[in-house]
């Protein structure tokens, strides 16, 4: 026969890691029926999806202050100890962490299970080896079974949070400390879960479940930690060694110490323990006793009286504090329950209305309504005198239920979802008491609809704040990232089509062209981590992307107005300054992914695209610049043409009139057949101004001349534009011609615009004086002081009178076209009498320089 079949009490002492509460399992469901108390709601929650796998929904019952399962047919009940259904007989009874006996505030009702829970056959007590000598004085019949740990524990020392070790949680004690705890290990870890007290029971699962699926590999928690939470830990980091125990700030037990950190190694698994760097070291006689698991076992355990007095607020009190039987059983004085009762006990009206065994009896059970929050205000005390009151309302013979429009204004306050973490905590602490008195069914009208509100809310605000909780304390990315490169498994990357890049799923920035941009929200730390991965997984991509990049259609590249190369979209080049204008060099982008060789293989392709694309838009300019390399023409044309190719298309009259009397008629006929135009100010190419094309002309200008465009408005409806300050290789580039202002700024005209000008003023001067038509203010855009410019421009007089512009060629000198012919019009100078015409320049552009804006 086993030992447990000898004798019907029997306790289960030994330290963490042991399999006590598998083996009380175990042995409940060896029997038709069983209960077992749990100090967590959360654990009988755990333990009872573990039961219902095994026998089944119909036979296995959840029981605690905030939730009630109980199918009709239960024979197993999992149940908070506060909770336990003690007046029904079951077979098998349980109780897990019995050390408890010695909390101060919850010890006396788990004193009340050890002294008074028995099962009809078994009753087994689970708990720290630290109550054996207690055990054995309050229950002698109780059979002690010590059970070791499956693994060894160890102290190694002190570490930094930037070194801890995967699959390790750090301790504090304070939501404050764990906030800020978590915030650091975010930006140099990548992230953390967070387990504290104040978690509702859905929260904690999803942040410990975040943590057992490997999506973090650190935890910050409270000591909330410590208790039955089975984690794959490796290790425990305590940032601090002292807790605020409700009255003052006191040292950690060894005891306690050893309770958190014996939830690293599980199993057979070994684990460790130690502190951050900015605390020192643990002492060495608390680290060997936390080795050897050997503890100061307790003296006292807390107690409180069974037999209550209800004939008065006051005769409750005084039963509450009555003095134990026993000098190891001390009186629980810091309970919250007895804390409400002696503050309402205060009230006038309280007291008028528990005049009666029974009204006391109310009086006392809304008061162990538990405060969640836990923040030792008189909130919680207004609120349960207002359900007093409300269940009084009618008399207790009445039997009032709280008001159903009250207890809805109650519960649509906390309805909400916004706000930041604690906001949120303090909401599932309000709901949470709504829920534990939406399970007394004598209490409301309705109580399946409040249980079902209540619990919807409460669910709906836990999702909620564990999302922010992740949203703050985790970066998934980056915590990915970093465990991957740990690891240094193979990282699955995608390059989506806009150029996303995702690493094992997660964002990580952006590949524009062949350069990769990190995440904009991406500091610190995290940074560097996320440019390494990204360097390991976009290795082959890159390769790929060139090769498709060969292969790509002309379609999918584009000259930007800024002289930028793209393909698909995305920036892969520029151009840089060639040999000529016309011959720009490109220049790849920098990225650290090309190596020498894939970067001169895309600045050949770029540079094949860039010619054919420059030769079509600029052909004319092409056959040019060949004619001017071939023997067809003569020596002098073929230096008109070579300059003609280097200035872009456009160049003043003056500086070529050596070139142009040397060609002859036949050869100013081919000239023309190439589009190039003699004019009588400039020689042009008219075919060059057609659309789009002097955008590409100042951007070869400016990659030439390596500086920025000017600003120009190439706004095509316009023929005339104030020219400031720009260098006036630039204008000529575009197709203007630069003249100089008499009234205002410099003026540039499109060079065919200037050349109509000159001859139809130069027609029309041939009779005399003329005023000014609306011809020649269409040429320059309708602004007649721009016209008066261009003609005194053109050494024309112009006189403004009320009629306008009064235009006759000035005395003295050749006119505009007087010896300088254009291609039409321009026959033989006529003498003027036997007076000497002083030798004049053959271009308006060689008189120009010799004007002053007021000559």
């Amino acid at each position: 026969m086993t030992p447990f079949a000898r004798r019907r009490v029997t306790a289960v002492l030994g330290p963490t890691n042991t399999g006590k509460t598998y083996l009380a399992i175990e042995r409940m469901l060896g029997h038709a029926s069983g209960m077992i108390g749990f100090p967590l709601r959360l654990l009988a929650r755990e333990n009872y999806d573990r039961v219902v796998k095994i026998k089944g929904a119909g036979q296995v019952a959840l029981v605690t202050g905030e939730e009630k399962i109980v199918p009709p047919g239960a024979r197993y009940f999992l149940c908070t100890v506060e909770s336990m259904p003690v007046d029904r007989a079951t077979d098998f009874l349980g109780v897990d962490e019995i050390q408890l006996c010695a909390d101060p505030e919850r010890g006396h009702v788990f004193t009340d299970r050890l002294l008074h829970a028995r099962g009809t056959q078994e009753t087994m007590f689970m708990g720290a080896d630290t109550l054996r000598t207690i055990l054995r004085k309050l229950v002698p019949e109780a059979e002690t079974i010590s059970r070791p740990r499956f693994s060894t524990l160890a102290y190694t020392g002190e570490c930094k949070l930037s070194r801890l070790p995967p699959r390790s949680t750090v301790v504090a004690f304070s939501a404050a400390e764990v906030y800020e705890t978590a915030e650091l290990m975010r930006r140099q870890r990548g992230g953390t879960a967070v387990v504290m007290g104040a978690l509702s029971p859905r929260t904690r699962r999803a942040q410990v479940g975040m943590f057992e699926a490997g999506e973090v590999d650190y935890l910050v928690a409270t000591d909330a930690i410590g208790m039955g939470l089975n984690l794959d830990l490796e290790h425990v980091a305590f940032a601090k060694l002292s807790k605020f125990d409700g009255q003052t700030m006191r040292p950690l037990g060894a005891s306690e110490i050893a309770q958190i950190a014996g939830r690293a190694g599980r199993h057979m698994t070994d684990g460790s323990f130690g502190t951050t760097n900015d605390i020192g070291p643990i002492d060495p006689k608390t680290i060997e006793a936390v080795e050897e698991h050997r503890f100061d076992p307790h003296d006292t355990v807390f107690w409180r009286a069974r037999d209550l007095n209800l004939r008065s607020p006051g005769a409750l009190l005084t039963s509450l504090e009555r003095h134990p039987p026993s000098p190891i059983l001390r009186r629980a004085s810091r309970c919250d329950d007895l804390r409400a009762l002696s503050a309402l006990a205060r009230e006038p009206d309280i007291l008028d209305l528990a005049r009666n065994p029974g009204a006391v009896g109310l009086l006392w059970e809304v008061c162990q309504i538990p405060d969640f929050q836990k923040i030792l205000s008189d909130r919680h005390t207004r609120l349960l005198s207002r359900i007093y009151r409300n269940l009084m309302a009618g008399g207790l013979d009445a039997g009032s239920y709280l008001p159903t429009d009250w207890v809805a204004q109650q519960i649509a306050r906390i309805d909400r979802c916004d706000g930041d973490i604690d906001t949120l905590v303090a909401r599932i602490a309000q709901v949470r008491t709504w829920t534990y008195v939406s399970h007394r069914a004598d209490w409301l009208a309705d109580p399946q609809h409040w249980q079902e509100r209540t619990r919807a809310i409460e669910d709906k605000l836990s999702d909620a704040l564990h999302e922010r909780l992740t949203a703050r304390f985790v970066d998934r990315r980056a915590a990915v990232l970093v465990r991957r490169l740990r690891t240094g498994d193979e990282m699955l990357a995608a390059i989506k089509a806009d150029g996303i890049v995702l690493v094992e799923g997660e964002f990580v920035g952006r590949l524009h062209g062949f350069r990769f941009q990190v995440d904009e929200a991406v500091t610190g730390g995290d940074a560097q981590a996320l440019l390494t991965a990204a360097r390991r997984a976009l290795l082959s991509e890159i390769p790929r992307r060139l090769r498709a990049l060969e292969r790509a259609p002309a379609q999918e590249f584009a000259l930007l107005p800024g002289g930028g190369l793209t393909w698909r979209g995305e920036a892969v080049g520029g151009l840089g300054a060639g040999d000529t204008a016309l011959t720009p060099i490109v220049e790849p982008l920098s990225s650290e992914f090309l190596d020498s060789r894939a970067r001169e293989r895309l600045r050949l392709c770029l540079a094949a695209w860039l010619q054919r694309h420059l030769r079509a838009r600029l052909m004319p300019l092409y056959r040019v610049c060949e004619a001017a390399t071939q023997g067809e023409f003569s020596g002098p044309a073929r230096g008109l043409l070579y300059q003609l190719g280097e200035a872009l298309g456009v160049i003043p009259r003056d500086r070529v009139g050596e070139q142009l009397r040397a060609i002859g008629k036949a050869e100013r006929k081919r000239l023309a057949a190439l589009g190039v135009r003699l004019g009588r100010v400039s020689v042009y190419m008219p075919a060059l101004r057609r659309s789009g094309r002097p955008e590409i002309l100042g951007l070869l200008w400016s990659a030439h001349r390596r500086t920025a465009i000017p600003a120009f408005p190439a706004h095509e409806s316009r023929t005339c534009l104030p020219a400031p300050d720009a260098d006036e290789s630039f204008y000529l580039a575009v197709g203007y011609c630069c003249l100089p202002g008499f009234k205002g700024p410099r003026l540039a005209i499109r060079a065919e615009a200037l050349e109509h000008l000159a001859q139809e003023v130069f027609r029309l001067s041939q009779n005399g004086p003329f005023r000014a038509s609306a011809r020649l203010h269409r040429l320059v855009d309708g602004d007649a002081a721009r016209l008066e410019t261009a003609l005194r421009a053109l050494r024309y007089d112009v006189r403004q009178d009320t009629e306008g512009l009064q235009v006759s060629r000035r005395r003295g000198r050749a006119g505009n076209g007087a010896n300088g012919r254009g291609d039409k019009n321009a026959g033989p100078a006529k003498k003027s009498g036997p007076r000497q015409v002083r030798k004049t320049n053959s271009s308006p552009f060689d008189i120009l320089r010799e004007l002053t804006p007021g000559e």
